[in-house]
């Protein structure tokens, strides 16, 4: 952590993690709690594979993606009620991103190094505004280097599939656990074995193991972690 960082700056929280862990409900109660932006750049991945699918493109297809990004316009913006409202291309996405289908997608067209280039250029000229939230999975390492609370969240692949499973059920979607358990390590492998920005936690940042918290608790952790953080430094 840049030692050079004092209080009076403007803050920025990294916060990453593996899938199903929790990220972003957690990372949208902390913003909304410490009136900070809230910026999911997995929304602009699953976005990005939406319009890709939308225009026939394989999210396997490094070369048309990288294009993709390059032209496309992928847009977050907060909802009245404090929402997310995600655009891609003009077109609202915002429930289109949240399929197992852009999900997958998602995972897939993030491996493409210049396809990180270009979100990640999005997302630091987000965190230049100030006060931010951010989630993902290379924030801390490769995004926000420097921000002044990093944290990683992590959790057992089965407890995380639970996690998973219940949001699907939710979602008056029928998966079976096994199912949701598979994609859950195939994620997983995908992320931490990609050559660009592989997941895995920043070298100063705290580790928070949820495994055996619910989400209240998860959330006020992060909070006790962020004001310990902010007020060491």
């Amino acid at each position: 952590m840049n030692k050079e960082h004092s209080v009076d700056q403007p803050l920025c929280v990294a916060i990453d993690g593996p899938a199903g862990v929790g990220k972003t409900t957690t990372a949208r109660a902390v913003a909304e709690s410490l009136d900070l932006l809230y910026v999911d750049t997995g929304a602009m991945y699953r976005a990005l594979a939406v319009l890709a699918a939308r225009q026939g493109i394989s999210p396997d297809d490094a070369g048309a993606c990288t294009a993709l990004a390059e032209k496309a316009r992928v847009r977050l913006s907060r909802t009245r009620g404090g929402g997310l409202r995600v655009t891609a291309g003009g077109a609202d996405v915002t429930e289109a991103i949240r399929t197992a289908a852009a999900s997958d997608g998602a995972s897939r067209i993030s491996i493409h190094p210049g396809v990180r280039r270009r979100l990640v250029g999005w997302q630091r000229d987000l965190a230049a505004r100030g006060r931010v939230v951010m989630e993902g999975r290379d924030i801390g390492t490769v995004v926000l280097p420097d921000a002044r609370a990093k944290i990683f969240l992590t959790a057992s692949a089965e407890e995380r599939a639970r996690r998973r499973h219940r949001e699907l059920v939710a979602q008056g979607r029928r998966p079976s656990f096994e199912s949701v358990l598979r994609d859950i390590l195939e994620r997983d492998a995908r992320d931490q074995g990609r050559r660009t920005a592989p997941l895995r936690p920043a070298s100063d940042a705290v580790v928070l193991d949820c495994t055996a918290l619910g989400l209240t608790d998860q959330i006020a952790a992060v909070r006790r972690v962020i004001e310990a953080l902010v007020a060491m430094r």
